[in-house]
């Protein structure tokens, strides 16, 4: 079974097609990147993927389901679109915690240790009004690997990291993908596309214009 399958996917804006019939299929267990310029259409794919966003025709189907018939959002995923959303009057771990209560599939323990993961201490007590904006890009990875999820889409993860940050984010991507995670992410740097991805699929102007096998790292 593929882990992603677009079929003639595309979605239309106020008259702007900005994904033009999209046919795509992806394999389990490898990381794909995506990369294009600004308004590619690379952020609106990642959303249709996840369910947040319904195609205007076409279908998409993630581990076998298709989105808006048999389920609405894939079962197992976890999303880092743009600016990550926070409880700004809460701490790190609080954020984590109410999040993990919705499915309850992990309990404090793993959400300690997610952000433990990235760098991040959770027993800070600070609210997140209080963050960096590189302390809030590493919450949201953190929130992205809490439940193990088995399909990732991170658009830009890298976005306001240091140089360290970005070698335990490194880390974390390839650890999640040893143990079986599909992970599809975007990057404007191409060191992150060419140490991290198996395939590199390019966009322009909401339309899939190549893909490169790259022997990643």
């Amino acid at each position: 079974m593929k882990a992603i399958v677009l079929s003639n996917v595309s979605k239309t804006i106020k008259a702007r097609e900005v994904l033009r019939n999209i046919n795509l299929e992806l394999e389990r267990g490898k990381i794909y990147g995506f990369v294009g310029p600004n308004g590619s259409g690379k952020t609106m794919l990642f959303r249709v993927i996840s369910g947040l966003v319904k195609p205007s025709s076409g279908t998409v189907a993630v581990f076998g389901q298709t989105l808006h018939q048999d389920v609405s959002f894939p079962s197992d995923i976890s999303v880092l679109l743009e600016k990550p959303g926070f409880l700004e009057q809460y701490s790190g771990f609080d954020n984590l915690h109410f999040l993990a209560m919705i499915q309850n599939k992990i309990g404090e323990r793993e959400v300690k240790e997610a952000i433990e993961r990235v760098g991040l201490n959770p027993h800070d007590k600070r609210p997140v009004k209080a963050y960096s904006l590189g302390m809030r890009q590493r919450l949201a990875i953190a929130q992205c690997i809490m439940e193990k999820p088995q399909l990732m889409l991170l658009d830009e993860p890298m976005n306001a990291l240091d140089e360290k940050s970005v070698d335990q984010v490194y880390q974390i991507i390839r650890e999640e993908n040893k143990r079986g995670c599909t992970i599809l992410l975007t990057s404007h740097n191409k060191v992150d596309i060419q140490s991290l991805c198996h395939e590199v699929y390019s966009m322009n102007e909401g339309v899939i214009t190549g893909m490169t096998h790259i022997t990643a790292e």
